[in-house]
């Protein structure tokens, strides 16, 4: 086990991991918000899904998560369909123009990291992907920390 230092230490780097954040949102075009990126990246990593995964995978409630939808939706970025084994539920998934947008913001995304990160060797990038997903492992899903106590 590491020395707590290191794990203040670590509290610290991630705490600091804010301004990375903010550099990743500013770079975000203006009718897109950082919410409605979220929904967008979602539905292109998992495809479609009802509101209620969306919500779970966003970590938020039906109303937070309901707006960004309807943000999503209004630029025909996604279309909401009726679920067939549950008419009362919608089945999101995103349109042509949602796909792009999808592109567009990874593109952005990654062009910043390779900016920024330019001088990183390739093992150093693999290193830290592998080690921030070690990391999200090993904490799991912070849902649970806030439903258990």
């Amino acid at each position: 086990m590491a020395d707590r230092s290191q794990y203040q230490e670590l509290a610290r780097q991630i705490s600091a991991m804010g301004a990375v954040k903010r550099v990743t949102t500013r770079l975000l075009p203006t009718e897109c918000p950082g919410g409605s990126a979220a929904v967008l990246s979602l539905l292109g990593r998992y495809g479609e899904m009802r509101m209620s995964r969306l919500a779970e995978l966003l970590a938020v409630d039906m109303s937070v998560t309901s707006r960004h939808v309807a943000h999503v939706a209004d630029r025909g970025w996604i279309e909401r369909a009726p679920d067939p084994d549950d008419r009362r539920s919608r089945i999101l998934r995103l349109t042509p123009a949602g796909e792009e947008m999808v592109d567009e913001l990874g593109r952005r995304v990654t062009d910043m990291f390779a900016h920024h990160l330019s001088d990183w060797s390739d093992e150093d990038v693999g290193q830290l992907n592998a080690l921030l997903a070690r990391l999200r492992t090993s904490v799991g899903d912070c849902r649970a920390a806030h439903t258990s106590t």
